[in-house]
């Protein structure tokens, strides 16, 4: 919920930001020093919007896309994906959306498609391809321009959005993780009571409600730590630490391929796998659902190791014809400890599928993860690392749904190599 925070505590909309119920438009690929969201992607331009449905319907307007890739996911408040639009789901035509919240009922615009959300608050978080040239940078902003999401009792109407409400006191430029990790549990438990007021839990959450009930967490009710015991409330405090520990340990004991960690079911909609909601939101808030995207990601090489742009220099090799199977496209994107993009001389931030790759005389691919040039004949193939730690996020959208594919497991991500 800081992102959302983060995102919508502006007054008027600007590149990055907009108030509550209005679109964000990102004009280029995500800035590197912009620490608002972590794993950020170089390879589409981020087309938003954060949603309160809880008393009246959004409408949602997504202009004809012609043949460009985009998807346009829309999240609930729990991170559930319960909805896709997108070249791969519903096509490129132009389409309607109505967002409707818990318990609403009415007539809606015809034509609308209804998207009935269990919670008030429904993120958009739409992504369009680009290849980030200015030209194409252009064309994406022209189609960007044509999203539109107004209040149904604004829709088809002339309507002014309001401006947004400013918190000045609230964090914009601290990461998000980093606050959420430094929240007091107190503040983090009032937090959470007020926004399942509208965002209520689901029937299936009954046994974890029914167990927070037992520290006065009650969906509907505040939060109050004074009537808690004062061993239940020392003990409470260890919450946050111990929560953070038990997302990593988890994180550690997914089964990984070749030093690679995948989802190809399970993410998106995360139902009551709450330990794995949490590990998944811990690395970047925002998952697709394995059939419209997978994220392998890497944080050891070959022999097991943490990477270290200091000490070492890496490969990946792609044989003949292996590269990422995708309908839409791939990359593969360095970060740096803290899942932020690495600062580098040449500004690149990954290596894609519109690149003009060197193939090997076989008919290889190999990329050169290292903080050093490996020389002007293979700077094509090069990702700058940085000198320190990092990691590695593949990113494979609208994978191929027949072999060779990484969701039946007949194409995998090859091994990262040390370059002796």
């Amino acid at each position: 919920m800081r992102s959302y925070r983060q995102q919508t505590n502006v007054a008027e909309p600007d590149a990055e930001h907009a108030p509550m119920g209005q679109m964000i438009r990102m004009r280029s690929y995500p800035a590197v020093d912009n620490h608002c969201c972590a794993a950020p992607n170089a390879d589409t331009l981020y087309t938003e919007a954060w949603l309160d449905v809880s008393a009246e319907p959004a409408i949602l307007s997504i202009p004809d896309m012609g043949d460009r890739y985009y998807i346009a996911p829309l999240l609930d408040g729990w991170s559930e994906v319960i909805a896709v639009a997108g070249t791969y789901t519903t096509g490129g035509e132009a389409q309607t959306y109505a967002i409707t919240g818990p318990g609403w009922s009415g007539p809606l615009p015809k034509g609308a498609t209804q998207v009935k959300s269990p919670t008030g608050l429904v993120w958009l978080l739409g992504r369009i391809y680009s290849t980030g040239t200015p030209e194409d940078y252009q064309a994406v902003h022209a189609l960007q321009d044509q999203f539109a999401v107004v209040p149904l009792s604004a829709y088809g109407k002339p309507y002014t959005p309001p401006p947004g409400n400013v918190d000045r006191g609230f964090d914009m430029k601290t990461a998000v993780r980093k606050q959420v990790n430094a929240l007091d549990i107190d503040d983090y438990f009032k937090r959470l009571a007020e926004l399942m007021k509208t965002n209520p839990p689901t029937v299936q959450d009954a046994p974890m409600v029914e167990r927070m009930a037992r520290i006065g967490l009650v969906p509907g009710q505040a939060f109050d730590p004074e009537k808690l015991g004062f061993l239940d409330r020392e003990a409470i405090r260890m919450v946050p630490k111990l929560a953070l520990l038990e997302m990593g340990l988890h994180l550690k004991e997914q089964k990984t391929t070749n030093g690679w960690l995948y989802f190809t079911k399970g993410v998106g909609n995360f139902g009551t796998d709450y330990l794995t909601r949490g590990m998944a939101n811990l690395l970047g808030p925002g998952w697709n659902r394995p059939g419209d995207a997978v994220y392998p990601l890497s944080q050891k090489d070959a022999s097991g190791d943490e990477y270290d742009g200091e000490r070492h220099k890496y490969m990946v090799r792609f044989e003949k014809g292996k590269l990422p199977p995708a309908d839409a496209f791939w990359s593969l994107t360095m970060y740096d400890g803290d899942f932020f993009f690495v600062p580098n001389a040449i500004d690149r931030y990954d290596l894609a599928q519109r690149d003009r790759l060197v193939a090997n005389a076989d008919g290889s691919v190999e990329f050169y993860l290292q903080a050093e040039s490996p020389g002007k004949d293979k700077e094509a193939n090069w990702l700058p690392a940085p000198k320190g730690k990092f990691q590695l996020v593949m990113r494979i959208y609208a994978p191929k749904q027949s072999a060779p594919s990484i969701l039946d497991g007949t194409w995998t991500p090859p091994p990262v190599t040390r370059v002796p």
